[in-house]
């Protein structure tokens, strides 16, 4: 605690605007398969016209208190106004950088299902929402979307908690099953056998969304280094991985590019692309042939 609360703090926040592309995800064509990244761990994935919204934090702070971890500039450009309805909404925990109330309450009128570990519900449910929309779900078990579309909760290893009291409800990573595609939600976590046992009991996957940021030796059980996202990856038998966690709240002591740094030197040798969009925007998961800037190092 000691170490983490006095040692040099270098560049934990950008000094200029992060670049933001502003896309409207209302106009987008039923037809479109996208992903679209928000900047810290809130995504959101359009795949055959049903819509899917990850862990969705549209405030200026991740905390209970509007003074701590607080959102870098311009990082804050997407509002609920901004989506259409929601067919499901995902939570992978329950940590305020992950659900924040001010947005599920902003949303409430769009979100047509709640899909979420064990005891998470019921924030939802004292927030107002009917229970006949909420499935929680424990590692392992699935629930059907629709012919063909299934979500399952699968492990993470990492822990949960809004309040003094912690790991009262569970956190989960979570496999999306389509009739075109395979994706892995990873939510948060640190490095272990589960990537294995994930990528053989469902994978390969298409693409996996991945942290990467907020990581520190001293917790590195529960946030992976870098080191290991691309054995994560291999493990899956991921074909793309998508890192998130990074480039919106500071959360830990390592400068605040390191983590697009680090998985681009990374990177080199791997066998697995790596997907680093702008904020906002669109990963078009059907164009093998898109492309990505360096954007963190280039002005706009």
């Amino acid at each position: 605690m000691l170490d983490f609360m006095f040692r040099k703090k270098i560049r934990l926040s950008p000094e200029e605007e992060i670049p933001v592309i502003k896309t409207d995800i209302r106009a987008l064509s039923p037809d479109e398969d996208v992903v679209i990244w928000f900047g810290h761990s809130s995504y959101f994935i359009q795949l055959k016209g049903k819509t899917f919204l990850v862990d969705p934090v549209f405030n200026s702070y991740a905390s209970p208190f509007s003074f701590i971890n607080q959102a870098f500039k311009s990082t804050n450009a997407y509002k609920a106004d901004d989506f259409p309805p929601i067919d499901y909404l995902i939570i992978t925990h329950d940590h305020w950088d992950h659900l924040d109330y001010n947005t599920v309450l902003d949303l409430k009128p769009k979100i047509k299902q709640v899909i979420c570990g064990l005891g998470v519900g019921q924030h939802f449910e004292s927030w107002g929402f009917e229970h006949s929309i909420i499935t929680e779900l424990d590692w392992y078990e699935g629930t059907e979307l629709a012919q063909g579309w299934q979500v399952t909760a699968t492990p993470a290893r990492h822990f949960s908690g809004r309040g003094l009291k912690g790991n009262q409800t569970l956190w989960a990573s979570f496999v999306l099953q389509t009739p075109d595609s395979n994706l892995f939600l990873g939510g948060d976590g640190g490095y272990d056998s589960h990537f294995t046992e994930i990528g053989s009991k469902y994978g390969p996957f298409d693409l996996a969304i991945l942290e990467q940021g907020q990581y520190d030796k001293n917790w590195n059980l529960i946030h992976m280094m870098p080191a290991q996202v691309f054995e994560a990856a291999r493990e899956l038998r991921a074909h793309q991985i998508l890192p998130v966690h990074h480039s919106k709240f500071a959360l830990a002591n390592h400068p605040w590019d390191e983590p697009l740094n680090k998985i681009t030197e990374n990177h080199i040798g791997s066998g697995t692309d790596v997907l680093t969009p702008r904020i906002g925007e669109p990963v078009l998961l059907r164009d093998t042939t898109q492309t990505f800037s360096k954007w963190w190092k280039e002005p706009d």
